[in-house]
């Protein structure tokens, strides 16, 4: 909103120092900011009427240091994320950008599927929340429909083959010379020299017009990776900070992402796929990080709020579809490899449990616990400890996976 009003006092008036607004690193900055003092001023404000509702986390009996002390915590925080987020982006997006439009439906989408899961938790009494089967098809429904909008929406484009560029006065001739924007469902392979894989190119055996068929695979692979990113996200969420920080820290690389892939003169120095448009995603993933550091006022060690399903499928869901409109979605392993490694954690530990069960009639396990974090708790580590080490892996994935933008 305030963008246009600036734009406005710009363009119609010529009133001197308005046009900064027309930079997305200045809006950056102000989302970032203004998302912070949202978070932290307002938060305590959101938590006290929480706790006035009696939203408490009910805490299972899992054997670990310091649960029992969690009990009656207030939960869905996330809702703190989500209005810090979103505030922010309002103001100072382009709201007809494609890209905000998708990532501001993601937001409300995860988050009211979060929303439901959470209320059936602590006022329905129902610890299992929300049905499995519910949250899959909202998951998927939101993947159908992003694939669907990224696929068939004339907004979404990229130009390929970028000529390098010599000096900053040669932007506008860089213009003229490449091809115009295109429509394709090509995407980045990390570490490769040619790096570009296009998803229709799977599909050449069935005859010329393989191109028309491209969204047979491009919206399935959509699915999963949103599916798969917002469970890795929930069941990262365990304990006090590791969840935001983590998150925190893989979407300022995809912001870096963002930024150069919508830049004309970056990606064509970088020798990368320019995405127009995508540039804009930069405010949206400033406003985001800064919910996310805010929220860690709070939910740092000892939390005095966690953020739910609220938070952690929202943020899984956004992580997603930023990846996926950056045509950065391969790097997601190794991205967010501490959302991989904890949804593995748990998938090998039924898998072997049931493996040996029905071999042993006694069923065995690999870790002490999953996921993974509960594994190190149950070793005897304090929870703040684990937390940072695994942001500090996580801040070592993150760095790999810029340096990915070079090293093929």
């Amino acid at each position: 909103m305030l963008y246009y009003l600036f734009e406005y006092l710009d363009k119609t008036l010529n009133i001197p120092g308005t046009g900064v607004f027309q930079y997305i690193t200045f809006r950056s900055g102000l989302a970032i900011m203004l998302s912070l003092i949202l978070s932290t001023v307002f938060g305590k404000k959101i938590i006290n009427f929480l706790r006035r509702q009696q939203v408490g986390e009910t805490v299972r009996e899992l054997g670990l240091a310091g649960q029992n002390e969690k009990a009656g915590t207030p939960t869905m925080g996330g809702l703190i994320i989500i209005f810090a987020t979103l505030i922010p982006v309002f103001l100072l997006t382009k709201l007809n950008n494609i890209y905000i439009i998708l990532l501001i439906v993601t937001t409300l989408w995860m988050g009211t599927i979060g929303f439901i899961d959470d209320y059936i938790k602590i006022f329905k009494k129902d610890k299992q929340g929300l049905k499995g089967i519910f949250k899959v098809i909202g998951q998927v429904g939101l993947g159908l429909i992003v694939g669907s909008v990224l696929y068939l929406h004339p907004g979404v484009t990229i130009r390929k083959d970028m000529p390098k560029l010599i000096s900053l006065r040669q932007t506008e001739n860089v213009f003229s010379q490449t091809p115009l924007d295109e429509k394709s469902t090509a995407t980045t392979i990390p570490f490769l020299k040619n790096n570009e894989f296009d998803y229709a190119s799977v599909l050449k055996w069935i005859g010329d017009d393989y191109e028309n068929w491209a969204w047979v695979i491009f919206i399935p692979i959509v699915i999963f990776i949103i599916t798969a990113v917002s469970n890795g996200a929930n069941l990262t969420d365990g304990i006090d900070g590791l969840a935001a920080g983590t998150s925190a820290i893989s979407v300022i690389a995809l912001g870096i992402f963002t930024f150069v892939s919508g830049n004309i003169i970056f990606s064509s120095y970088l020798n990368i796929m320019y995405i127009p448009n995508s540039g804009e995603m930069t405010v949206f993933i400033a406003a985001f990080v800064g919910a996310l550091i805010g929220f860690l006022w709070y939910n740092s060690y000892p939390a005095a709020v966690f953020m739910g399903d609220t938070g952690s499928l929202t943020i899984g869901g956004i992580i997603a579809v930023l990846a996926i409109a950056v045509r950065k979605e391969m790097l997601i392993p190794l991205l967010c490899g501490i959302f991989l490694v904890e949804n593995m954690s748990v998938v090998l530990q039924v898998s072997y449990f049931k493996f040996t069960k029905k071999r042993y009639g006694e069923g065995r396990r690999i870790f002490l616990m999953s996921p993974l974090h509960h594994h190190f708790q149950k070793k005897g580590y304090h929870e703040s400890k684990i937390v940072t080490r695994f942001w500090i892996v996580g801040i070592l994935l993150a760095i790999l996976s810029i340096v990915t933008l070079k090293l093929r």
